[in-house]
């Protein structure tokens, strides 16, 4: 095989669906998140992983700001294990969603990273708060177009 054969191969169908499948049980874009919260408010548990700090300045509104450095077996305990779980960072750059979502699955929990974290749901105009407090999840839907 040469490399323009390699560039140029494709997948079994078979393999290309159950690779896909699972990458969409791992990841949620910004588009399906804000659908998701706009329906289910109450399964829908958004834990911002940065800093304090960082999300003083800007977070989705409703997301609860959980450091994933300050995750542990003891800190996780009252959390649901019946809740579904979406963890975000800054971005493409940033790896805090990952090591959040690690966190909570190895301690059992159900969750999902967010594609491009807080950079993606920018781009997409979702909503930004900012303050230390989560509030209550936007109403109008309507309003927000999806990017992809």
């Amino acid at each position: 095989m040469t490399m323009t054969d390699s560039i140029f191969h494709y997948a079994d169908p078979a393999d290309s669906a159950a690779y896909l499948t699972a990458k969409l049980a791992y990841y949620i874009d910004a588009w399906d998140l804000a659908e998701s919260c706009q329906r289910d408010s109450a399964e829908c548990i958004i834990l911002d992983v940065r800093s304090a700090d960082h999300y003083s300045l800007g977070h989705i509104p409703g997301a609860i700001n959980f450091p994933h450095r300050e995750m542990n077996a003891l800190t996780l305990a009252p959390l649901s294990k019946q809740a579904h779980y979406v963890t975000y960072c800054d971005g493409i750059g940033c790896n805090g969603s990952t090591k959040g979502a690690y966190n909570l699955a190895q301690a059992g929990f159900k969750v999902k990273e967010l594609i491009g974290g807080l950079d993606f749901w920018r781009r997409d105009n979702h909503p930004i708060i900012e303050g230390s407090e989560p509030s209550t999840w936007p109403t109008d839907a309507a309003s927000i177009q999806c990017g992809c």
